[in-house]
């Protein structure tokens, strides 16, 4: 198993906030979507808010890779929509480069 966490920003508008926090509350997300996750070797997948900073944790299989994932969702027609959707929503942070969404943060500590 490994472990990855990613940080990125939502457009810091309460509305926008409550309304990409609805998409993602269970039963509400698309299925292709978890499907294209899970299939791409996330094992589980948790998103967390503070104020408009998101910290994405993922455990993924031994043989997990971000290109492999990237591959999956460019050929899913739906993926690229919901990204189209989430767009709306998210924003870079301030260092990410241009067409960054999720950046993988540096671990730092652990007890």
């Amino acid at each position: 198993m490994k472990r990855y966490c990613l940080a990125l920003d939502l457009k810091n508008d309460p509305k926008l906030i409550a309304e990409y926090e609805k998409w993602h509350q269970p039963g509400n997300g698309w299925p292709e979507i978890r499907e294209n996750i899970t299939s791409s070797g996330i094992t589980d997948m948790q998103i967390y808010r503070t104020g408009n900073r998101l910290t994405m944790i993922m455990e993924t299989t031994d043989d997990f890779s971000f290109q492999h994932q990237a591959e999956l969702a460019a050929i899913n027609p739906k993926v690229q929509d919901w990204e189209v959707l989430m767009s709306e929503y998210q924003q870079p942070l301030p260092w990410a480069k241009e067409g960054e969404k999720w950046l993988l943060m540096d671990q730092i500590f652990q007890l």
